[in-house]
Protein backbone atom coordinates (compact mmCIF):
# COMPACT_ATOMS: atom_id res chain seq x y z
CA UNK A 1 0.00 0.00 0.00
CA UNK A 2 1.57 3.18 -0.98
CA UNK A 3 0.76 5.59 1.52
CA UNK A 4 0.58 8.83 -0.11
CA UNK A 5 2.46 12.35 1.53
CA UNK A 6 1.34 15.45 2.91
CA UNK A 7 2.68 17.99 0.39
CA UNK A 8 5.54 20.10 2.13
CA UNK A 9 4.31 23.16 2.33
CA UNK A 10 7.20 26.45 1.80
CA UNK A 11 8.72 28.00 4.54
CA UNK A 12 7.57 31.29 5.09
CA UNK A 13 9.96 34.01 3.86
CA UNK A 14 11.38 36.09 6.78
CA UNK A 15 9.37 39.10 7.64
CA UNK A 16 11.19 41.73 6.03
CA UNK A 17 13.00 43.85 8.55
CA UNK A 18 10.97 47.47 8.93
CA UNK A 19 12.85 50.56 7.45
CA UNK A 20 14.13 53.15 9.68
CA UNK A 21 12.07 56.15 9.83
CA UNK A 22 13.84 58.48 7.54
CA UNK A 23 15.88 61.12 9.62
CA UNK A 24 14.20 64.55 9.70
CA UNK A 25 16.15 67.44 8.28
CA UNK A 26 15.13 70.68 8.83
CA UNK A 27 16.45 73.90 7.15
CA UNK A 28 16.30 77.25 9.27
CA UNK A 29 16.78 80.63 8.14
CA UNK A 30 17.42 83.59 10.49
CA UNK A 31 17.28 87.49 9.94
CA UNK A 32 16.71 90.72 11.82
CA UNK A 33 14.16 92.45 9.33
CA UNK A 34 14.79 96.36 10.56
CA UNK A 35 11.37 96.85 10.69
CA UNK A 36 10.88 96.09 6.80
CA UNK A 37 13.43 99.02 6.00
CA UNK A 38 17.04 98.58 4.62
CA UNK A 39 20.14 100.09 6.52
CA UNK A 40 19.98 103.65 8.02
CA UNK A 41 16.11 103.48 7.43
CA UNK A 42 16.19 104.97 3.56
CA UNK A 43 13.96 102.85 1.39
CA UNK A 44 10.83 100.20 2.44
CA UNK A 45 12.23 97.20 1.21
CA UNK A 46 9.40 94.76 2.79
CA UNK A 47 8.59 93.29 -0.78
CA UNK A 48 12.13 92.74 -2.03
CA UNK A 49 12.70 90.56 1.58
CA UNK A 50 9.90 88.77 1.21
CA UNK A 51 11.28 87.38 -2.20
CA UNK A 52 15.01 86.98 -0.78
CA UNK A 53 12.83 84.60 2.48
CA UNK A 54 10.95 82.35 -0.07
CA UNK A 55 14.88 82.13 -2.21
CA UNK A 56 16.26 79.96 0.41
CA UNK A 57 13.87 77.20 0.88
CA UNK A 58 13.52 77.07 4.87
CA UNK A 59 11.37 75.06 6.95
CA UNK A 60 11.57 77.46 9.85
CA UNK A 61 11.91 81.12 9.75
CA UNK A 62 13.22 83.00 12.85
CA UNK A 63 12.86 86.53 12.54
CA UNK A 64 13.74 89.59 14.72
CA UNK A 65 12.27 93.74 14.96
CA UNK A 66 9.33 92.24 12.45
CA UNK A 67 6.40 94.73 12.67
CA UNK A 68 2.72 93.77 13.80
CA UNK A 69 1.84 97.80 13.22
CA UNK A 70 2.49 100.97 12.76
CA UNK A 71 0.29 103.60 12.11
CA UNK A 72 2.73 106.59 10.73
CA UNK A 73 4.42 103.97 8.47
CA UNK A 74 1.27 102.60 6.79
CA UNK A 75 -0.09 105.95 5.97
CA UNK A 76 3.56 107.22 5.02
CA UNK A 77 4.93 104.16 2.85
CA UNK A 78 3.18 103.04 -0.56
CA UNK A 79 2.78 99.49 -0.91
CA UNK A 80 2.45 99.04 2.85
CA UNK A 81 0.53 95.44 3.62
CA UNK A 82 -2.56 95.69 5.42
CA UNK A 83 -1.54 92.50 7.23
CA UNK A 84 0.95 92.59 9.75
CA UNK A 85 4.40 91.67 8.27
CA UNK A 86 5.16 88.48 9.58
CA UNK A 87 1.80 87.25 8.19
CA UNK A 88 3.31 89.17 4.87
CA UNK A 89 6.02 87.20 5.15
CA UNK A 90 4.71 83.92 5.44
CA UNK A 91 2.20 84.49 2.87
CA UNK A 92 1.23 81.22 1.01
CA UNK A 93 4.48 79.63 1.67
CA UNK A 94 4.46 78.89 5.70
CA UNK A 95 1.01 77.93 6.81
CA UNK A 96 2.09 78.65 10.67
CA UNK A 97 3.45 81.38 12.38
CA UNK A 98 3.71 82.97 15.82
CA UNK A 99 4.44 86.41 17.15
CA UNK A 100 5.65 87.62 20.11
CA UNK A 101 4.81 91.06 20.87
CA UNK A 102 8.03 93.07 22.83
CA UNK A 103 7.83 96.61 22.12
CA UNK A 104 4.50 98.75 22.17
CA UNK A 105 4.45 102.27 21.64
CA UNK A 106 1.32 104.88 20.76
CA UNK A 107 1.39 103.93 17.06
CA UNK A 108 2.33 100.07 16.71
CA UNK A 109 4.58 97.48 17.78
CA UNK A 110 7.39 95.20 17.22
CA UNK A 111 8.89 91.54 18.38
CA UNK A 112 9.94 87.98 17.02
CA UNK A 113 8.23 85.62 15.10
CA UNK A 114 8.51 82.25 13.90
CA UNK A 115 7.30 81.00 10.00
CA UNK A 116 6.72 77.23 9.81
CA UNK A 117 6.24 74.43 7.53
CA UNK A 118 5.06 72.15 10.22
CA UNK A 119 2.78 72.44 12.82
CA UNK A 120 2.90 74.75 15.80
CA UNK A 121 1.51 72.62 18.61
CA UNK A 122 2.41 75.79 21.14
CA UNK A 123 4.25 78.68 21.73
CA UNK A 124 4.49 81.32 24.42
CA UNK A 125 6.69 84.64 24.06
CA UNK A 126 8.77 85.08 27.22
CA UNK A 127 9.85 88.87 28.25
CA UNK A 128 13.17 89.21 29.32
CA UNK A 129 13.48 92.74 29.32
CA UNK A 130 15.39 94.19 31.82
CA UNK A 131 15.48 97.76 32.67
CA UNK A 132 14.89 100.92 30.29
CA UNK A 133 13.50 101.20 27.17
CA UNK A 134 14.87 98.22 25.54
CA UNK A 135 11.95 95.31 25.11
CA UNK A 136 13.39 92.00 24.73
CA UNK A 137 11.94 88.61 24.47
CA UNK A 138 12.35 84.68 23.55
CA UNK A 139 9.59 83.23 21.25
CA UNK A 140 8.99 79.18 21.79
CA UNK A 141 7.49 77.43 19.68
CA UNK A 142 6.94 73.71 20.07
CA UNK A 143 6.73 72.19 16.43
CA UNK A 144 5.43 68.93 15.13
CA UNK A 145 7.35 67.28 12.76
CA UNK A 146 6.25 65.03 9.45
CA UNK A 147 5.83 61.41 9.82
CA UNK A 148 5.66 60.71 13.44
CA UNK A 149 9.14 62.62 13.91
CA UNK A 150 8.30 63.98 17.49
CA UNK A 151 8.98 67.68 17.99
CA UNK A 152 10.89 70.26 17.55
CA UNK A 153 11.44 73.11 19.94
CA UNK A 154 12.50 76.36 18.12
CA UNK A 155 13.56 79.58 20.21
CA UNK A 156 13.73 82.63 18.57
CA UNK A 157 16.21 85.04 20.17
CA UNK A 158 16.53 89.14 20.80
CA UNK A 159 18.70 90.34 23.19
CA UNK A 160 20.00 93.74 24.28
CA UNK A 161 22.42 96.07 23.68
CA UNK A 162 24.34 96.00 27.17
CA UNK A 163 26.06 93.40 28.45
CA UNK A 164 25.01 92.97 31.59
CA UNK A 165 21.36 92.52 30.28
CA UNK A 166 22.48 90.26 28.21
CA UNK A 167 24.22 87.48 30.89
CA UNK A 168 20.92 87.94 32.58
CA UNK A 169 18.74 87.32 29.51
CA UNK A 170 20.98 84.10 28.83
CA UNK A 171 20.22 82.95 32.43
CA UNK A 172 16.78 83.35 31.42
CA UNK A 173 17.11 81.40 28.29
CA UNK A 174 18.69 78.48 30.27
CA UNK A 175 15.80 78.50 32.60
CA UNK A 176 13.65 78.29 30.05
CA UNK A 177 15.18 75.22 28.45
CA UNK A 178 15.62 73.59 31.92
CA UNK A 179 12.11 74.05 32.94
CA UNK A 180 10.01 73.26 29.35
CA UNK A 181 12.27 71.27 27.36
CA UNK A 182 13.17 67.53 27.76
CA UNK A 183 16.37 66.98 27.80
CA UNK A 184 16.55 64.44 24.88
CA UNK A 185 14.53 66.56 22.72
CA UNK A 186 15.76 68.67 19.28
CA UNK A 187 16.16 72.16 20.08
CA UNK A 188 17.08 75.42 17.64
CA UNK A 189 17.89 78.70 19.31
CA UNK A 190 18.53 81.12 16.59
CA UNK A 191 18.58 85.04 16.25
CA UNK A 192 20.27 88.27 16.74
CA UNK A 193 22.25 87.85 20.00
CA UNK A 194 23.98 91.27 19.70
CA UNK A 195 27.12 89.76 21.59
CA UNK A 196 29.49 91.31 20.03
CA UNK A 197 32.38 90.35 22.90
CA UNK A 198 31.24 86.44 21.47
CA UNK A 199 29.97 85.46 25.12
CA UNK A 200 27.12 82.99 25.05
CA UNK A 201 28.87 80.37 23.82
CA UNK A 202 30.06 79.48 26.92
CA UNK A 203 27.05 79.83 29.01
CA UNK A 204 24.94 77.71 25.98
CA UNK A 205 27.89 75.08 26.20
CA UNK A 206 26.48 74.26 29.50
CA UNK A 207 22.81 73.11 28.13
CA UNK A 208 24.14 71.59 25.67
CA UNK A 209 24.13 73.88 22.70
CA UNK A 210 26.34 73.97 19.93
CA UNK A 211 26.43 77.12 17.23
CA UNK A 212 26.42 75.75 13.82
CA UNK A 213 29.10 77.89 12.47
CA UNK A 214 31.47 78.34 15.28
CA UNK A 215 31.05 74.32 14.94
CA UNK A 216 31.95 74.28 11.48
CA UNK A 217 34.56 77.24 11.12
CA UNK A 218 36.12 77.82 14.35
CA UNK A 219 33.86 81.11 14.97
CA UNK A 220 30.69 82.55 14.34
CA UNK A 221 29.51 84.36 11.27
CA UNK A 222 30.26 88.03 10.82
CA UNK A 223 26.48 89.38 10.28
CA UNK A 224 26.67 93.00 11.59
CA UNK A 225 26.51 95.18 9.58
CA UNK A 226 24.85 93.49 6.66
CA UNK A 227 26.80 95.67 3.87
CA UNK A 228 30.51 94.69 5.41
CA UNK A 229 30.19 92.65 8.30
CA UNK A 230 32.56 92.87 11.03
CA UNK A 231 30.63 91.47 14.16
CA UNK A 232 29.35 87.92 15.27
CA UNK A 233 25.97 89.28 16.34
CA UNK A 234 23.51 86.82 14.63
CA UNK A 235 23.88 82.85 15.75
CA UNK A 236 21.84 79.55 14.86
CA UNK A 237 22.68 77.39 17.94
CA UNK A 238 21.32 73.21 18.04
CA UNK A 239 21.13 70.60 20.34
CA UNK A 240 20.02 66.86 20.11
CA UNK A 241 20.91 67.59 16.42
CA UNK A 242 22.82 64.30 14.14
CA UNK A 243 24.39 66.78 11.74
CA UNK A 244 24.51 70.33 11.32
CA UNK A 245 25.55 72.56 8.62
CA UNK A 246 25.66 76.42 7.59
CA UNK A 247 24.59 77.08 4.15
CA UNK A 248 25.98 79.77 2.38
CA UNK A 249 24.19 83.14 1.54
CA UNK A 250 24.81 85.11 -1.17
CA UNK A 251 25.95 88.61 -0.85
CA UNK A 252 23.45 90.06 -3.03
CA UNK A 253 20.11 90.97 -2.52
CA UNK A 254 20.78 90.22 1.13
CA UNK A 255 23.27 93.31 1.64
CA UNK A 256 21.05 95.60 1.22
CA UNK A 257 17.80 94.22 2.73
CA UNK A 258 18.51 94.75 6.55
CA UNK A 259 21.06 96.42 8.85
CA UNK A 260 21.76 92.24 9.89
CA UNK A 261 22.78 90.06 7.07
CA UNK A 262 20.99 86.18 7.45
CA UNK A 263 22.09 83.25 8.73
CA UNK A 264 20.51 79.72 7.28
CA UNK A 265 21.27 76.02 8.22
CA UNK A 266 20.66 72.46 7.20
CA UNK A 267 20.14 70.45 10.32
CA UNK A 268 19.46 66.70 10.71
CA UNK A 269 17.59 65.69 13.97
Amino acid sequence: MVIAEAPTRPASAPAAPAEPAATPKVRVLTVNTHKGFTFFNRRFILHELREAVRSVGADVVFLQEVLGTHAHHSARWPGWPEAPHYEFLADEIWPEFAYGRNAVYPHGHHGNAVLSKYPIEHYENLDVSIAGPEKRGLLHCVLRLPNGNGKLHAICVHLGLQERHRRKQLQLLCQLMQREIPADAPVVVAGDFNDWRVRAHTILAREGLREVFQHAHGSSARSFPAPFPLLQLDRIYVRNATVHAPIALPRKPWAHLSDHAPLAAEISL
